[in-house]
């Protein structure tokens, strides 16, 4: 049976598959286009996408006789793959939740702690040899311990992020999110606005997706108080960039640290100017150990399927 990889993976996951499966690999970093992705659902059995691998309702129907069963992606987020229309063509979408949780909420302490105590901007004076000594008053940031964080999106790696604010810097935690959530540690749900208005750091951490679309722009910028920092690991599009770009030019919140964005790979020329902004190159899971994990996940997901059994983590 044909698998298609949309870009290489660990040596043990492609080890893996080529064991079981006929496997072509592309040999190029870049996301699969509409083409290629029409293609790929006529030509192969089952393919592994990844981010922005353009898996749309129009690729659907332009492939006509779609050969393939699943599209197993390796990711947990999955919305450059429109799972409706794959179901109405009768193939499957897995992701692979929990392999990329701990990893992702780590980058997401990362960027709080680099963007609150201006890590990114003391390295830079460094490096440039302009650094002339320490001084009392010197780079003076947010400190974390005992601030409130208010989490957008109290899924597995919200739950994460949260637990460790709480467990290792004595934050209080609140929520936004459709559900309650039972946790092991306080945390008290609230409007966003409630959240927003009260919070020291925002740690955005929802799907992406059109449901949540630019769920944070002007209105939500202009909320926070002017004092407070704004992660992002969830998905670019969430934000709008443009009011981002905005509230950080008139200080209307003091700092922003990135690892996603909403054109990626394109990063604005007015962000990447900007001192008060931590930006990282999607880092989220970039660990030997979890990307291994992933595949390793998303070909037990093919070869479920392959074996005529459910995919273990269909969307």
């Amino acid at each position: 049976m044909k698998l298609l990889v949309s870009r290489r993976l660990p040596e043990s996951v492609m080890e893996a598959a080529a064991a079981r499966f006929d496997v072509t690999c592309r040999d190029t970093t870049l996301p699969m286009d509409h083409a290629e992705c029409v293609a790929a659902l006529r030509d192969y059995d089952f393919a592994l996408p990844t981010l922005g691998d353009a898996f749309t309702a129009q690729a659907f129907d332009a492939a006509g006789d779609i050969r393939t069963k699943l599209l197993a992606n390796f990711g947990v987020g999955y919305n450059h793959i429109d799972a409706g229309a794959a179901r109405e063509a009768g193939v499957e979408v897995s992701n692979t939740p929990g392999a990329v949780t701990d990893a992702t909420a780590d980058i997401a302490l990362t960027l709080i702690l680099m963007t609150a105590r201006r890590a990114g901007e003391g390295e830079r004076l460094v490096r440039a040899g302009a650094w002339d000594g320490w001084h009392p008053t010197q780079m003076l940031g947010l400190h974390v311990t005992g601030k409130t964080v208010a989490v957008i999106g109290m899924g597995r790696i919200g739950q994460a992020i949260a637990r460790r604010c709480h467990f290792g810097f004595g934050c209080r935690i609140v929520y936004v999110n459709r559900s309650p959530k039972s946790v092991d540690f306080p945390a008290e749900q609230l409007p966003m606005v409630t959240a927003l208005v009260g919070a020291d750091i925002v740690v955005l951490a929802t799907p992406g997706g059109a449901e949540t679309h630019h769920l944070i722009g002007s209105d939500e910028f202009a909320m926070m108080q002017r004092h407070a920092i704004f992660i992002n690991i969830s998905r670019g599009d969430v934000v709008d960039e443009a009011a981002l770009v905005a509230a950080l030019a008139v200080k209307r919140i003091a700092g922003a640290g990135l690892d996603v964005y909403e054109f990626e790979p394109a990063v604005p020329a007015e962000l990447r100017e900007m001192e008060n902004v931590t930006l990282l190159p999607h880092l989220g899971t970039a660990a030997l150990e979890v990307r291994e994990a992933m595949g390793m996940m998303a070909l037990d997901n093919v070869i479920a399927v392959a074996d005529g059994k459910p995919a273990p983590n269909a969307v």
